[in-house]
């Protein structure tokens, strides 16, 4: 059982920056490849970042691709998300997922789906 609890989201005006952290329990946090996700009102939840198991591949979507940096830190079971030159259209609930990645698992993996547990959600708001 992964519990992750995400924290950082918060107001901020076009152009800022803002650090999310997701902070997970248990000790197998080095076995699962963790991913951020987001969700707008009305809108399905979108994939955003996965970063594997090692913290040596990512994967981003075209649109935080540039702007948005996800890292993990082992000594204290947590993954972050650099968000940089935040849009109007970043504002969402920002889930963090884990996903454990075993050596079958497909990578990258953005699908919702096949993620195993989830934060209760930041809320980030950018205003114009």
């Amino acid at each position: 059982q992964v519990q992750l609890v995400e924290s950082g989201g918060g107001l901020v005006q076009a152009g800022d920056s803002l650090r999310l952290s997701c902070a997970a329990s248990g000790r197998t946090f080095s076995s699962y490849a963790m991913g951020w996700f987001r969700q707008a009102p009305g809108k399905e939840r979108e994939f955003i970042v996965v970063i594997n198991r090692s913290g040596g591949s990512t994967y981003y979507a075209d649109s935080v691709k540039g702007r948005f940096t996800i890292s993990r830190d082992y000594a204290k079971n947590t993954v972050y998300l650099q968000m940089n030159s935040l849009k109007p259209e970043d504002a969402a609930v920002y889930y963090c997922a884990a996903r454990y990645q075993g050596v079958d698992s497909s990578w990258p993996e953005t699908r919702a789906s096949e993620y195993d547990y989830w934060g209760q959600g930041t809320q980030v708001t950018v205003s114009s």
